[in-house]
């Protein structure tokens, strides 16, 4: 299967999520922006998937991303998109431009939710949702010292000495 083929729009993704339902595997939804692809988020998505049987990946895009991140992304939605797709444990990815992945959510009914152990489960947009609908909202631990913004800060710094 090319990376290609694991991106999907809304409206597609829905009879790809009931076939896997139908396999019974239990659906891991996740979301972010991943702009510059690091350790931290390799070992987040891998530690998602293993929850679960299929692994999707709400995408912020472009537009998504500079207003939550002013000046960036860095890498525009497509190769964002392409990249997370290539990952062996990445089942799909999906686009969204809300706010927040509320909506995207609500079309995913995700079996299981997943953020980093940054966020309180109270805190993680769609909990209630998945929740009431009978499923897990969970938090995954991160590896410390990774995050986008600390690498584009020492890009810079690295850049000005």
């Amino acid at each position: 299967m090319w990376s290609k083929d694991k991106i999907f729009s809304r409206e597609a993704v829905g009879p790809v999520l009931e076939e896997w339902r139908a396999q019974g595997r239990k659906i891991v939804f996740t979301n972010g922006c991943f702009d510059l692809l690091h350790l931290g988020h390799v070992d987040y998505m891998e530690k998602a998937r293993h929850l679960g049987g299929a692994l999707v990946i709400g995408l912020n895009t472009d537009s998504s991303v500079s207003r939550l991140k002013p000046g960036r992304p860095l890498q525009d939605e497509v190769s964002r998109a392409r990249i997370l797709a290539s990952l062996l444990f990445v089942d799909a990815v999906v686009l969204f431009d809300e706010p927040t992945p509320l909506q995207l959510i609500e079309v995913v009914r995700p079996d299981i939710l997943v953020k980093g152990d940054d966020y309180d489960i109270s805190g993680i947009v769609g909990h209630e949702l998945v929740l009431n609908s009978g499923g897990q909202v969970l938090t995954v631990p991160l590896v410390a010292g990774y995050s986008t913004t600390r690498i584009v800060e020492r890009i810079r710094t690295q850049l000005h000495s």
